[in-house]
């Protein structure tokens, strides 16, 4: 299928999209406004809650909630009726500058939460950006465990969890990289070049791993989503409606539906302009079930 305006949601950076199958429904944020939204898919409602800073990523928590990553640490997010998010401090992150936030971030196989940080303005280059991970009984600061980075973004993992991909986003990087991943400590290794995205269309920016261990990464600035295999070959692209789409996640009953969202610049003032949405899409092939946050701080088996 064409891609299918789901919501006309105008977010000023769509983020961190998750599927919640118990619900049928459709969860992500709008970072700057701090928002948590969610889609049912049975009734095409859509509700938000507001956090107090901004919210750029989420999962789930196997507490009931969400655990998150915002301005200045990981959180635990439980919506309130009133709209608000009441946030429950779980790591504080000790920024190298104070005009940082977190950015892309979810959990491994094992459950264990991940995200990293950037400098607001991207256009200082600066590459502050670094890795974090967090998990269950851990109270920060948290150490980074990668640095170096100016747009972290790109996170995702294989299907048995022993490769991790990252990217940058930065126009002066545009590269992914894969790791190898130790599922018994959590710790990445070996980074080497898995695409170098200045060769194809876009910037990349969220992404998402198939059931057969392809990586769907947006390619900001092109409106394209690349689906790279394993060994980092193009299999396919396709198409969104707005410049800018910039994180992929798969849903719908049977996890064969490919849900974006995307970013509506300031200077966008056209009323018939899409950007900012949240789109479906056929990607011909089925997903995983996003993990959930695990309360256990050690678990050895995806």
């Amino acid at each position: 299928m064409n891609a299918e305006l789901i919501v006309d949601a105008r977010n000023a950076v769509g983020e961190s999209p998750v599927w919640v199958p118990e619900e049928n429904a459709l969860y992500w944020v709008d970072i700057p406004h701090g928002s948590l939204q969610r889609w049912s898919a049975d009734t095409s409602t859509v509700d938000s809650w507001k956090a107090p800073e901004m919210l750029a990523c989420i999962a789930r928590h196997r507490d009931g909630g969400w655990v998150a990553g915002m301005e200045s640490g990981f959180f635990h997010l439980h919506p309130c009726a009133d709209g608000s998010l009441d946030c429950e401090p779980l790591a504080h992150i000790g920024h190298s500058r104070d005009d940082m936030r977190l950015n892309d971030g979810r959990c491994d196989r094992q459950g264990r939460f991940w995200a990293g940080s950037m400098v607001l303005n991207m256009g200082a280059n600066a590459a502050n950006g670094a890795l974090y991970r967090y998990s269950a009984g851990d109270r920060g600061p948290l150490a980074a465990q990668l640095s170096g980075f100016i747009v972290p973004n790109g996170l995702a993992f294989s299907p048995d969890g022993r490769t991790m991909y990252l990217s940058d986003s930065h126009p002066s990087v545009q590269q992914i990289w894969a790791f190898d991943y130790d599922i018994d400590s959590g710790i990445p290794c070996n980074r080497r070049l898995f695409v170098d995205m200045n060769q194809f269309p876009g910037r990349p920016d969220g992404a998402a791993v198939d059931a057969e261990g392809g990586y769907w990464i947006c390619a900001n600035d092109a409106g394209l989503i690349h689906r790279f295999t394993p060994d980092g070959r193009l299999d396919r692209s396709l198409t969104v409606p707005v410049a800018k789409p910039t994180m992929c996640a798969f849903g719908g009953p049977c996890l064969d539906t490919l849900f974006v969202t995307s970013i509506r610049p300031a200077n966008d003032l056209d009323p018939q302009s899409l950007a900012g949405g949240v789109f479906a899409l056929d990607p011909g092939v089925c997903g995983l079930p996003e993990p959930s946050f695990n309360l256990s701080p050690s678990v050895s088996t995806p």
